[in-house]
């Protein structure tokens, strides 16, 4: 079986399994879920300075790339420095 097809087996699953059953899976998976969760979650700082620098690169206010230019920039950088 695929991921995908595994995914939306369990996702539907899920959807239909009662309270007691949830709650079991839930106590095997607590662990990696919680850790998964802590791991997308910023401070409030963090989150200002990420706003601030989208808001100047989108004002026009801070110098930006494409996607080609900053592959070539990585392309020198790695030839310069022997990468």
């Amino acid at each position: 079986m695929t991921y995908t097809v595994v995914k939306e087996k369990l996702h539907n699953y899920i959807e239909q399994a009662d309270q007691k059953k949830i709650k079991a899976i839930y106590t095997l998976l607590e662990n990696d879920i919680e850790q998964e969760q802590d791991r997308f979650l910023y401070d409030d700082e963090t989150l200002q300075l990420l706003e601030k620098v989208s808001d100047d690169a989108f004002a026009g206010k801070t110098k930006t790339y494409t996607l080609e230019e900053s592959m070539e920039n990585i392309k020198k950088h790695r030839r310069k420095n022997g990468v």
